[in-house]
């Protein structure tokens, strides 16, 4: 036997209850537990008030038989009696008793109770006491063999007019030939005569036992028709939640004119208001903000429009005055005048020309013209054409095809950022690794720099956004890794930074191979 408990054990430890879920089911769960403890409680208090109607009639109805028995038969018997007079008397008890099926004995002052029936129950010593020391009727539930018994103790008078022996104590009524129930001292005094009775109570048990059949038997009915109130009210509660979860949704797809019906005067109602509430604001919120995007981007496209023709004709001066400083004609200091006016128009050029960049991603209308190359190409033309091709602080790791459909020209403006990024912030060699990864080309210009500061990491592609605050003043526009990152997702693409564990920051483009790319054949 002990061999199967191991895995009982097992299977109980691996047991382990769970809340049900959905609200639906903890609501109907709540309500018909809540049902189930009403009828229990109910159910509980009638058959608690029940058992003791129950048996409190049998106990009166018992020290009433017996009372009227021992009024009979008590005045016939000879005081003091001998055992075979006792042994009589509780013979007479028994027959008279009936259906009851009585099992009387009786004592003589303090003595051992006699009994005619070989059956009866022993007198229980609290009984006895009782009735000794009180002088009055006393009953007590026992059990005997496994069964319930009711037994009594009841002690015999004498009447004080006639000298007649009769029952105490307790109806308060005078006789003449019948037993005197009157304990008071006038009614009379005690002959020392104690009668005991015991009787099953197999039928007070029966009745019992139906009643608690008839409480199990009703328990699955009520339950069974708590369940549709129980649904009913799960429904009510539950159709402003799932209209609340269906405007959220709703909300948080764009749809922020989205209203509610709030009926009633509930806290569900009071939620379905705040729910409206916040929905305007909401709305009204994303509008200006919306408002505002929109005309700031119009206020950079037109600044970047307007200064490009003023720009154009300044470089055009720049570059005449650049001729004259490289010839040597100018003066030193107007020579050196005239570098600074041409790298700063330079530098307004370029971010001038991003801000038109970046006005066309936001117009939607930057134009990408696809075509299938090696990517292993586009980074050495990049490499090339800014004079990285033969520099030693630049590395190119190009092992392997890596087929791309992309715009190249867009391509080579992000390789071209970041290359001049990695020299610009980190330190050299910056390496630039192509690598395919099954339907995907992987390209990281890796630096041996400090690598980005932590804090900076998730605003690094944000536009003009710079990591040293304390120096604004940088060769960039703060626009670079912006329109980097606007151009990779043009071509179905990512470009993500990190630190490398080394030291050094790495940016990683991803684009789909020719294999996997759109439009490919």
């Amino acid at each position: 036997m002990r061999r199967f408990r191991l895995p009982f054990r097992s299977a109980a430890r691996g047991f382990r209850p769970h809340a049900p879920r959905g609200l639906r089911v903890r609501l109907v769960v709540a309500f018909l537990l809540a049902a189930a403890f009403g009828a229990l409680l109910t159910a509980g208090l009638t058959f608690h008030r029940a058992r003791a109607a129950i048996l409190d009639r049998a106990e009166e109805t018992a020290v009433a038989d017996l009372r009227t028995q021992l009024d009979s038969l008590a005045p016939d018997l000879t005081l003091p009696p001998t055992a075979e007079d006792l042994r009589g008397l509780t013979r007479q008890i028994d027959q008279a008793g009936g259906a009851r099926a009585w099992h009387a004995s009786a004592s003589y002052r303090g003595g051992e109770p006699v009994t005619a029936s070989p059956g009866t129950p022993p007198v229980p010593d609290e009984l006895r006491r009782a009735v000794e020391d009180s002088g009055r009727a006393v009953h007590q539930r026992t059990e005997h063999d496994g069964r319930p018994w009711l037994a009594l103790g009841m002690p015999v008078a004498y009447t004080d007019d006639s000298g007649d022996t009769g029952t105490d104590p307790g109806t308060g009524t005078d006789a003449d030939a019948h037993a005197d129930t009157d304990t008071s001292a006038d009614a009379g005094s005690l002959s020392g005569l104690i009668v005991y009775a015991a009787f099953p109570l197999d039928d007070d048990r029966a009745d019992i036992d139906a009643l608690v059949t008839a409480a199990e038997a009703g328990a699955v009915p009520a339950l069974a028709l708590a369940l549709v109130p129980a649904l009913f009210a799960a429904r009510s509660v539950l159709r402003p939640v799932r209209r609340l979860r269906h405007g959220a949704e709703r909300i948080a797809a764009g749809e922020l004119d989205t209203r509610l019906d709030a009926p009633g005067r509930d806290e569900l109602a009071d939620l379905t208001r705040s729910f409206n509430t916040m929905a305007e604001t909401l709305e009204r919120d994303a509008a200006e903000l919306r408002r505002l995007e929109a005309g700031a981007r119009r206020f950079a496209a037109d600044v970047a429009h307007e200064l490009r023709t003023p720009l154009a004709a300044m470089a055009a001066v720049t570059e005449v005055l650049d001729e004259d400083a490289a010839s040597g004609v100018l003066p030193a200091d107007t020579e050196d005048a005239v570098r600074l006016i041409s790298e700063e128009v330079r530098a307004l050029a370029r971010t001038v020309e991003d801000l038109m960049e970046v006005s066309r991603f936001d117009a939607k209308a930057a134009p990408v013209h696809r075509e299938d190359v090696d990517l292993r190409t586009l980074v050495t033309k990049t490499l090339q054409l800014r004079g990285w091709a033969h520099d030693e602080r630049v590395r190119a790791d190009l092992p392997e095809p890596a087929p791309v459909r992309v715009d190249p020209r867009r391509i080579d403006v992000v390789l071209g950022n970041l290359v001049a990024n990695a020299l610009h912030h980190g330190r050299p060699p910056v390496t630039v690794a192509v690598r395919v990864r099954g339907d995907r080309v992987r390209v990281t210009v890796t630096d041996r720099g400090p690598g980005i500061p932590d804090e900076a990491l998730p605003y690094v592609f944000d536009r003009f956004y710079k990591a040293d605050a304390a120096r604004p003043r940088s060769g960039g526009s703060g626009l670079g890794l912006a329109i980097a990152q606007e151009n990779a997702a043009l071509n179905d693409g990512t470009l993500t930074a990190a630190n490398h564990p080394d030291g050094g920051a790495v940016f990683t483009l991803t684009l789909p191979s020719a294999a996997s790319s759109p439009g490919t054949t």
